[in-house]
């Protein structure tokens, strides 16, 4: 069993809901979150004003997966999210001791 998280931007979030409607998996939950990654550059320009400690808001998408079920779900996610563009999101997999 594999905990999947993948961040994306809001826009992208429905999509990948709707790319997962027909996965197989064994548990969801969806959050708003707040961060950064490589666009951080891009709020630097409003250093020493009120955005100065700005956040990009992104939605989190947390799923519990089947060790043989992870590449179909993953290439699904991928092709949904990916657009060349910094700010795509990222996915993160961890394995699962136990799931109750």
């Amino acid at each position: 069993m594999k905990q999947v998280v993948t961040v994306v931007a809001p826009h992208l979030a429905e999509q990948v809901l709707i790319a997962l409607q027909r996965a197989p998996l064994e548990g969801l939950s969806v959050f708003e979150v707040k961060g950064y990654g490589r666009q951080k550059s891009y709020l630097d320009q409003y250093q020493d004003t009120e955005y100065s400690e700005a956040f990009v808001p992104k939605v989190q998408i947390t799923l519990w997966v089947d060790d043989s079920r992870l590449e179909g779900v993953l290439e699904k996610i991928v092709s949904v999210t990916r657009t060349g563009r910094i700010g795509d999101g990222k996915i993160m997999v961890m394995p699962v001791h136990s799931f109750l």
